[in-house]
């Protein structure tokens, strides 16, 4: 079952909230013959690449499977790049990879138990028979019981937890089904707006399509961060209006960039001289690196800061 975006935080009544998590999605089942198989989003088996999950789920009670999300913690903090590490790591490696980077599963949805199909179920309930199966069988780490909530309050306090790489709530309706692939579930995304100079951008100087966002290290050297969202056609206006062409020895001059967090593909890009602050809007999810993972929202520019105004690069780490 997947959900569909919302701009509100605010729980809506009749509904329970849950954190959302910046891990990665997987049905984890203990079938009747005791079976055990771990599957993705897409349908891609996740058994080998993941021996302490697989492992622990051989203890599940035969005919029980679970909706969660892998995570990984490092230095206090959820590490998405550490799963992707993960995830084509058989055999030997998969072993060593889960000794230096053990996976937990959050389970937050039941969906059969004693090979009994729960999926026409409510919600509620299916809830209810989750806790009880972490409770009946002390089931501990790897396991992770998704916190649920009904109180607002709750919700309020779990939109604090960005430091540690949280990303927002998830909303679900307390009588609603399960039905696969359908977005009955919704989804809002922390967000808060922070600074980055424009270092490049696809489409041209004078028409922009979206801007290559950049912020100084600690030498001083502009390194990437991240990539907006196609710009609307003021923001295009505002920045081609003031776009400047790189010059000779603009600190990305060779550089390639990737279309998108993990992907193969490469943009077309023009070098812009690295003067122009935007305000961008930006989610929690970042990489190692301290880059945004997830496209961020060109907001505004803001001709009233200049460069040494804009957060130096890892601000955002928490």
């Amino acid at each position: 079952m997947l959900a569909t975006p919302t701009e509100d935080p605010v729980l809506p009544a009749g509904h329970a909230a849950e954190p959302k998590w910046d891990g990665f999605r997987a049905l984890v089942g203990c079938w009747a013959d005791g079976h055990v198989q771990i599957r993705s989003r897409s349908g891609g088996d996740l058994t080998a690449a993941f021996p302490e999950i697989a492992i622990a789920a051989a203890g599940l009670p035969a005919g029980t499977a679970l909706d969660g999300e892998f995570v990984i913690w490092e230095h206090d903090r959820l590490a998405f790049e550490r799963l992707q590490q993960r995830l084509h790591r058989r055999g030997s490696t998969a072993a060593r990879a889960a000794a230096q980077w053990p996976a937990h599963y959050v389970a937050f949805d039941l969906l059969r138990l004693d090979a009994v199909d729960l999926t026409a179920t409510a919600y509620r309930d299916r809830r209810a028979a989750l806790e009880a199966l972490f409770a009946n069988h002390g089931l501990q780490a790897p396991w992770a019981l998704c916190p649920a909530t009904t109180d607002p309050r709750q919700t309020a306090e779990w939109l604090s937890w960005t430091a540690v790489g949280m990303e927002g709530l998830v909303f679900k309706r307390l009588d609603q089904t399960y039905r696969p692939g359908w977005r009955g579930w919704r989804k809002y995304r922390s967000r808060h707006s922070t600074e980055a100079l424009i270092g490049a951008v696809t489409g041209t100087l004078s028409a922009p399509v979206t801007a290559l966002l950049g912020r100084l290290d600690a030498g001083g050297q502009l390194q990437y961060v991240g990539r907006t969202t196609v710009l609307h056609t003021a923001a295009r206006q505002a920045l081609g209006a003031r776009l400047r062409d790189g010059h000779a020895d603009h600190p990305w001059t060779g550089w390639s960039f990737s279309a998108g967090w993990g992907s193969q593909d490469q943009l077309d890009v023009r070098l812009a001289d690295p003067v122009i602050v935007a305000e961008v809007a930006v989610d929690v999810s970042l990489d190692s690196a301290g880059r945004w993972r997830h496209p961020v929202r060109l907001l505004r520019v803001r001709t009233d800061l200049a460069a040494s105004d804009v957060p130096p690069l890892g601000t955002d780490k928490g």
